[in-house]
């Protein structure tokens, strides 16, 4: 199933089979792209909507002196662009970081779900509300944090993330990104996150390597970080009781 990861180890036991087969069948097409390709650039009219099925995306922004700042990092089952439905115009660019397989749902069929099944619709809407979420978390990260505490919040979120979707275990995972993109991630210099790297490790808290990351500690990186996940809705996060509720 092409959708498997969508809202996985959030709330996704809240849609029923018929949902998870009308979003199913709402995708177009599928296509695997390779590392490193444009997907969508600012002020395009966009007539889709992106379901990454597998590999890693970013959103991001080029500045006038030529860095980049990333904006989010995608995970498999996340919709990169659903924000771009209502909007018709995408305000940032979009690009694969490794190879990744990518699916089309035509706003056309978001349309039909919007008019037909209020529930699913609430769910995609949903997804979006993560991914502002998010945001506002990177704001904060980025403007009230250190070098060593936005490195860590990073690999604290991504980790959950991971963990979310089956592909993080005993706190290793992923991590696909050179230091470059690191540091436009964390609004540092690679120069600045290859020392970060450096005292992770040396404080026993992470390792960060050829794509890898081993956390060693993560209750102290969570520490260092003033990490909190309640903003990622992870399924046995303390929302839960209150949604229940």
């Amino acid at each position: 199933m092409r959708t498997r990861d969508f809202l996985r180890g959030r709330r996704r036991s809240e849609l029923s089979e018929e949902e998870l087969g009308i979003l199913e069948r709402a995708i177009e097409r599928t296509e695997t792209l390779p590392a490193r390709r444009v997907l969508s650039r600012r002020g395009e009219v966009l007539r889709q909507s992106t379901l990454l099925i597998d590999g890693y995306v970013c959103r991001y922004m080029d500045a006038r002196d030529g860095y980049r700042q990333i904006l989010s990092y995608q995970v498999p089952g996340d919709f990169v662009d659903l924000h771009g439905y209502p909007t018709r115009i995408i305000d940032h660019d979009i690009a694969t970081i490794t190879e990744a397989t990518l699916a089309y749902v035509p706003h056309e069929r978001l349309d039909e779900i919007m008019a037909s099944h209020p529930h699913l619709a609430k769910m995609l809407w949903f997804s979006t509300l993560l991914d502002a979420a998010m945001h506002r978390e990177w704001i904060f990260r980025i403007g009230r944090l250190d070098a060593v505490g936005r490195l860590a919040h990073f690999l604290c979120e991504t980790h959950g993330r991971m963990q979310a979707i089956g592909r993080a275990e005993g706190g290793k995972f992923a991590l696909p990104m050179t230091q470059q993109d690191i540091g436009e991630a964390c609004g540092l210099t690679s120069v600045h996150v290859n020392r970060v790297v450096r005292r992770l490790r040396e404080d026993g808290l992470a390792a960060v390597s050829r794509g890898m990351v081993d956390i060693a500690d993560l209750e102290r990186l969570a520490r260092v970080s003033e990490f909190d996940s309640s903003y990622l809705y992870l399924q046995d996060g303390p929302w839960q009781g209150q949604m229940a509720a």
